[in-house]
């Protein structure tokens, strides 16, 4: 599978998807708010891809409209919990297992394959909310590790690279992003997993 994509392309990947990973895995409040900011996405890269530019228009917008009211911050988070924790449970399931089978959610084949492509990389899932490794955002995590590695000259991750953007994270990126703008289509998360399927295609166009 070709590789059309520059060192420096590759870095730029590797940055935004670290952002958006870590974005989908916990509140901005415990990540960081520089997101909120419509000046971020308006900067953001889009590596000349028409869906990236539409999907962080969509997130710029969404800031200022937050902008607007009283503490953007505290409002992001109440939909975050709406969307992937809950109570009583996450409105959009952010774990691949559940877009493989009847909605289920476990530790199913696809976690432990995401499992095996970080031990490849001699890292492994350890956070405080000890979530599954199909969680959309450490699938978002790893493949950013990957591009790095790639970026850097490595030829055995440059190998997975490809394999594991097909099999895991753009294979139901596009059902998740329906799903998220389906419960909020005028919220933040709507753009951010837009942004994420967007970037996700570019990928997908530049490997094939």
């Amino acid at each position: 599978m070709p590789n059309r994509m520059s060192a420096r392309e590759l870095t730029e990947l590797s940055q935004a998807f670290a952002y958006l990973g870590n974005t989908l895995l916990a509140p901005l409040s415990r990540t960081s708010d520089v997101g909120l900011d419509p000046a971020f996405w308006e900067a953001f890269p889009t590596f000349g891809d028409a869906a990236v530019e539409r999907a962080c228009d969509s997130c710029a917008h969404v800031c200022r409209v937050l902008a607007d009211g009283a503490d953007a911050l505290q409002r992001a988070d109440v939909e975050y919990a709406h969307l992937f924790v809950g109570p009583p449970k996450p409105a959009v399931p952010p774990w691949e297992t559940a877009y493989r089978t009847d909605g289920g959610v476990g530790f199913g084949q696809a976690a432990v394959d995401v499992r095996r492509t970080l031990a490849r990389l001699g890292l492994a899932v350890r956070n405080e909310n000890n979530q599954y490794a199909d969680h959309m955002g450490l699938e978002l995590l790893c493949l950013s590790e990957l591009c790095a590695r790639t970026a850097a000259g490595d030829e055995r991750t440059a190998a997975l690279l490809g394999p594991f953007v097909r099999e895991h994270p753009a294979g139901w990126a596009g059902e998740f992003a329906r799903r998220v703008r389906d419960e909020r289509p005028d919220g933040y998360y709507a753009g951010v997993a837009a942004v994420a399927e967007a970037l996700l295609g570019v990928v997908l166009a530049r490997l094939a």
